[in-house]
């Protein structure tokens, strides 16, 4: 499995593939152990899983977590090539997915996402990167128990603010709302940043 899966695109492909984690039976807090056991994955799920393989390839573990107005946040696995920042990231939405390594930092890749981020109740006010190193031992890869510790550490974790004008947002907003009263079943991706989302 891991050694199948060398590159982020790789890794896009793979956690694309798996259902979405809905917690239909509750809460879930999975390790890439319990990812590859149960075939599906959440947002926090999947950057975990792709942060446990892709390390292996040489890239660092981290976590790019976005903090949102309604407390539906999101977590991204954000990489460099070369110079330039992409990320792996599963999402129950199109556009919150990966992206290509294509930004000149993390706050540029944060950035892309705050159109996408707007639905009926999200809209991004801040992010923050983490390394999942700094936790020492915790094991986060592998553990058969949910790794809740990780939640809590994003919570805690100071964030960064970035967003939209309030004007933007409106707009957006308003636009999502006629979109969702035209297509209730449908999630848009008549977004301008299409080309870059992985």
């Amino acid at each position: 499995m891991i050694s199948a899966h060398r590159t982020p695109r790789a890794v896009q492909r793979w956690l694309h593939a798996l259902p979405y984690n809905y917690e239909t039976k509750g809460e879930t807090l999975r390790s890439f152990r319990g990812v590859i056991r149960r075939r599906r994955a959440h947002c926090l799920e999947a950057a975990l899983a792709a942060a446990t393989i892709l390390e292996q390839h040489g890239y660092p573990p981290l976590l790019l977590s976005f903090e949102s107005i309604d407390h539906l946040d999101h977590v991204i696995f954000p990489f460099q090539s070369g110079a330039r920042w992409g990320a792996v990231a599963r999402s129950r939405d199109p556009g919150l997915h990966g992206r290509k390594p294509v930004f000149a930092s993390p706050r540029q890749l944060a950035l892309s996402y705050a159109d996408t981020y707007v639905d009926l109740t999200g809209r991004v006010t801040g992010f923050a990167v983490a390394d999942l190193r700094d936790l020492g031992r915790y094991d986060w890869r592998l553990s058969a128990r949910g790794v809740w510790k990780i939640e809590r550490w994003l919570i805690d974790y100071p964030h960064e603010r970035i967003g939209i004008s309030d004007r933007r947002y409106h707009e957006l907003h308003r636009r999502y709302v006629r979109y969702k009263r035209r297509y209730p079943d449908r999630k848009p991706v008549y977004y301008a940043n299409r080309r870059v989302w992985m």
